[in-house]
């Protein structure tokens, strides 16, 4: 049996995430040993870049243990066959046929031509946003902690921020600063960024004019800016009078949250406000947005956002009875909608079978199962507390829930499918659908 590439790119991840585990298990990672499960549980959210934690990663991880979080982190979100490329070209060895095939998976491109340029622009990207985000935040940690540490804490913070992993070396994440300007503007650019797309950033700074950029580049600026007006709004308007979230600060502070906790819901999960004390109505919201997720090729998870948009596209051309999909003067096949309803179809069953097995043995509190579902889905992070209080069984799904996110749920679907040539064909019939 001929084994595809996205089956072996998600045992490399897998492999990955077993010896971050056994890293962590390690007397020095950890003041106080932690058990199998929580180094498992730890190091699968560090390499998917998700954020859900179950043990204190300031507290209860040494520095060598927070190295280990870090470098899974920027293994995970740049992408293991990415990372793999780019030390075979720094050694000057030839890229072959099938890494370039494993790479244009773990990049989800249709393509193989250009990879190795894709990647070399990948990595321009990476060097020159981490480099700016530690001396950006530097200047906030550094007067604080001290060099040593405070160089660590920025340097630490930068990674899992460009990577959307939201992982933080504090308790409250990054609470203690909801309304410092420096935290509030970096940061979030880190993971603005992060969750666009090595494409798109690429493009912006290649190109810098709307006509020259392509179609995908176009969608995730427009569907990302729409989203953050969108989010940041609305949970201003909801949650501006709620005391155990905006209502407890100041009216400074309180246009500083909303603007972080807003655009960090789809991608990163850092806060700066207490997510268990969310109205419902701004938690079923943030759902919404985790499940929509970030861009293609980028660090962010999620159904991506040009789906999202393909989907909106799909639905109104159905109504105009249209055949085909018309934005930005370009037109978009029913390849592309297959695939579209394919990878939602896949998404939606998965979060929704996640949802049931996970309320099996955790019976009550459904909201917040259900946050943490879409969360670990959308390797966002965000959580509402339930994720310490799972047992194994829970804490499988969570992990298998968050490995789905990372390699795309599309290769799920290649694991459950089997591609044949049909040898019979059939009379086409009707069926009375909505």
């Amino acid at each position: 049996m001929q084994v595809t590439p996205p089956a072996i790119l998600a045992a490399l991840y897998a492999v990955l995430i077993l010896t971050g585990a056994a890293l962590l298990k390690l007397p020095v990672a950890a003041p106080v040993p932690i058990s199998w499960s929580d180094a498992i549980f730890t190091a699968a959210s560090a390499v998917t870049v998700t954020g859900l934690v179950v043990i204190e990663t300031g507290s209860d991880l040494t520095m060598f243990g927070q190295g280990v979080v870090m470098v899974l982190i920027q293994l995970g979100g740049l992408g293991l066959m990415t990372f793999a490329v780019l030390v075979l070209s720094m050694l000057g060895l030839p890229v072959s046929m099938s890494q370039r095939i494993f790479l244009r998976e773990d990049l989800n491109q249709t393509s193989i031509s250009d990879l190795l340029v894709l990647v070399r622009g990948i990595l321009k990207v990476v060097l020159a946003c981490e480099a700016v985000g530690v001396a950006l935040l530097a200047i906030v940690f550094v007067p604080e902690f001290g060099w040593g540490m405070g160089l660590w804490q920025a340097l630490f913070h930068t990674i899992s921020a460009f990577n959307n992993a939201g992982f933080a070396l504090f308790p409250d994440s990054l609470s203690g600063w909801v309304g410092n300007p420096i935290i509030n503007l970096t940061v979030p650019a880190l993971f603005i960024f992060g969750g666009l797309g090595f494409i798109v950033v690429t493009e912006l700074y290649a190109k810098r004019t709307w006509h020259g950029f392509s179609l995908h580049t176009k969608l995730m600026v427009v569907g990302t800016l729409a989203l953050i007006v969108w989010s940041v709004l609305a949970f201003a308007v909801l949650e501006w009078t709620n005391p155990r979230t905006l209502g407890a600060l100041d009216w400074g502070d309180r246009l500083w949250a909303s603007w972080f906790q807003g655009v960090t819901t789809r991608t990163a999960g850092f806060n700066t406000v207490d997510i268990g004390g969310l109205h419902d109505s701004t938690s079923m919201m943030f759902m919404s947005l985790m499940v929509i997720g970030g861009g293609s090729t980028s660090t962010a998870g999620g159904i991506k956002v040009t789906t999202f948009i393909v989907l909106l596209l799909a639905t109104l051309a159905f109504f105009k009875r249209r055949q085909q999909l018309h934005v930005f003067g370009r037109s978009l096949g029913p390849d592309e909608v297959m695939k579209v309803l394919a990878l939602t179809m896949v998404s939606i069953l998965t979060v929704f079978v996640a949802i049931f097995l996970i309320t099996i043995s955790h019976d009550g509190d459904f909201l917040d199962l259900a946050f943490e579902v879409a969360s670990a889905f959308g390797t966002v992070g965000l959580s509402r507390g339930a994720t310490g209080d799972l047992d194994g069984f829970g804490r499988a799904v969570i992990i298998a829930v968050m490995f789905i996110g990372r390699v795309g749920p599309l290769t799920l679907g290649f694991f459950l499918a089997t591609r044949s040539k049909p040898r019979v064909g059939y009379p086409s019939s009707k069926v009375y659908l909505g």
